[in-house]
């Protein structure tokens, strides 16, 4: 009994990790390539606007939403 728990208690705690939400990944790939990006001042904004509003739907709960629009924001970034 005490191992199976045990090892019920390790597999979750290394499932933990993948089902985490990509939404920090994203942003950070997005702060590196926004250092360097070539992109023009309107599109720029644009980024970043998308970057604010995949941020704040991260911050209250929505993942799904959150990815979907960081995703939008490095696709106008060519990454």
């Amino acid at each position: 009994m005490k191992k199976t728990l045990l090892a019920s208690a390790l597999l979750a705690a290394m499932a933990a990790p993948a089902l985490a939400s990509q939404c920090p990944a994203l942003m950070a790939e997005i702060d590196a390539a926004m250092a360097t990006a070539t992109v023009d001042d309107a599109t720029k904004a644009k980024i970043m606007e998308l970057y604010e509003k995949g941020k704040a739907e991260h911050e209250g709960g929505d993942h799904a939403a959150s990815e979907a629009t960081l995703a939008e924001a490095k696709a106008l970034l060519g990454i």
